[in-house]
């Protein structure tokens, strides 16, 4: 079986670097270059933390990479205006994305969709890899079938650049598409202090806790007349979220379609 030809955007940052290593230690994965802003030029073994990669070649200019490289998949995990140019510019060179970046807008979406439709690509763009996180997405939105009052908590690290969470965002929607509508709380709730509700979707509140020390962190809360429901996922090292990439990959190479969200591809 030939191997899937892997080009991975952003390996100095933690998530990147876990993305080289399973891209290393995956025996039908070859990694065949690096998209890095500040080692253009370069092998991937004269950056530092980096070893045993001396044939794979760092790119600062995401066209330059695919002029000169045959690639299949992009794993890109950096930013939302990084990430959507990554996108845009390797469905145009028939390179099947797969997306970890989060804070892309329905327009951003909807331009992917279309440009899949078009050249008939495959290409995945999950707010969450991790198998856990996408489980607890689904058990919320069975659950908020039956349960109308709902909140959401999400915990990150605070260099996380989004709030809400794109987990959190995909977490209501799930919910909304099952939930009948509700405002909740008094009707005549007033905020003393601007924010203290958190952010309103739908009627259901999210709440954004960024501290040093936590990862990725997400709890849904559900309450009704004397019980409530907890549904709680915790990711611990950006590891976890690797399972879920491999998954991306090995799925983007067999589907010719946009999706959106992992639970689409969770059987």
């Amino acid at each position: 079986m030939s191997k899937v030809r892997v080009v991975v955007a952003g390996p100095r940052g933690r998530m990147g670097n876990e993305a080289v290593n399973l891209v290393k230690n995956t025996e039908n994965y070859e990694l065949v270059a690096v998209l890095d802003h500040r080692h253009g030029g370069k092998l991937l073994n004269d950056i530092e933390g980096f070893h045993g990669f001396s044939s794979v070649p760092v790119f600062s200019n995401i066209e330059d990479c695919f002029q000169n490289v045959q690639a299949d998949v992009l794993i890109d995990l950096t930013i939302p205006e990084v990430g959507m140019h990554h996108t845009r510019t390797a469905l145009q060179y028939g390179v099947r994305p797969v997306v970890g970046t989060t804070g892309f807008t329905n327009d951003d979406l909807q331009e992917l969709e279309n440009t899949c439709n078009e050249k008939e690509l495959g290409c995945i763009i999950a707010p969450n890899f991790a198998l856990g996180a996408v489980l607890m997405m689904k058990f919320s939105q069975m659950a908020g079938k039956y349960f109308r009052d709902v909140e959401i908590i999400e915990l990150h690290h605070d260099q996380k650049l989004d709030a809400p969470s794109g987990t959190a965002v995909k977490t209501a929607e799930m919910i909304s598409e099952v939930r009948e509508s509700k405002v909740q709380g008094h009707p005549a709730e007033k905020e003393t202090m601007a924010g203290a509700r958190g952010a309103n979707f739908d009627g259901m509140h999210i709440h954004s806790v960024r501290l040093p020390g936590l990862i990725a962190h997400q709890q849904v809360m559900f309450g009704s007349e004397g019980q409530m429901l907890t549904i709680r996922h915790d990711s611990f090292n950006r590891a976890s979220f690797m399972s879920g990439v491999k998954l991306a990959v090995d799925t983007v190479m067999k589907i010719d379609t946009f999706v959106y969200g992992l639970e689409n591809i969770m059987e």
